[in-house]
């Protein structure tokens, strides 16, 4: 388990189903959750309690760099958003990117799309590009006996990572809610960074495949 110190938002609003007129009847809304870590049980503890349909109460916020506070704030609502969209759950939230198209939507892409994106002036094709491209496994990993698999179509192609050295499955433990860059092992971090598999927020790497525990299709498909 990564050991970082960042955190999940404090509380979230959530909803026994994802459609909005099921959400409007009686005894669907289950309320403003606390969220009191540890932060990779939290999807779990939403998901037990009936939670389908979720809301982050802040913007996700990539543009105002710098300050530790911020990046762990960040790292910690994208956690959660990915944490849910593994199970399928709606998440809704919205995310701030820097003004300067940079990409960063497209490394994001295998999340459930946020409802708006503040930032860049192409914010609203990105958008609409992420929304009509989503799909559940985009991008993933998987532990198998001895190596660790990753695979990628956020860029329309299959792209596959396979390591079978065990510290490639530790730095990915190490990263999975957001750790320092400098506590992992360099040259692994340079591999993932190469593959777009980590998103880095002020001193924080995270690691943004999301964790598959059973294949929604055949794998081949996948």
């Amino acid at each position: 388990m990564s050991t970082s110190s960042t955190t999940s938002p404090p509380a979230v609003l959530a909803w026994r189903d994802y459609d909005p007129a099921a959400c409007a009847l009686p005894g669907m809304f289950l309320g403003e959750l606390a969220l009191p870590g540890p932060l990779e049980g939290e999807s779990e503890r939403l998901w037990r309690l009936g939670a389908r349909r979720v809301r982050l109460p802040a913007t996700v916020d990539l543009a105002s760099g710098g300050g530790d506070e911020r990046a762990a704030a960040a790292v910690g609502a994208l956690s959660l958003v990915r944490d849910l969209t593994a199970r399928a759950v709606l998440v809704e939230w919205d995310l701030r990117l820097p003004p300067t198209p940079d990409g960063t939507w497209q490394v994001l892409s295998h999340l459930q799309p946020p409802r708006c994106i503040e930032g860049p002036a192409e914010a609203a094709e990105a958008l609409r590009a992420w929304r009509q491209g989503h799909y559940l496994c985009k991008c993933l990993w998987r532990k198998g006996p001895g190596f660790v698999q990753i695979r990628d179509r956020r860029w329309g192609e299959l792209r596959r990572f396979t390591a079978d050295e065990p510290h490639y499955e530790r730095a990915i433990e190490r990263l999975a809610y957001g750790a320092p860059a400098d506590s992992v092992p360099a040259a692994v971090l340079d591999d993932f960074r190469g593959e777009k598999l980590v998103l880095e927020a002020g001193p924080l790497a995270w690691w943004l495949p999301y964790r598959i525990s059973r294949w929604l299709q055949e794998p081949m498909t996948i």
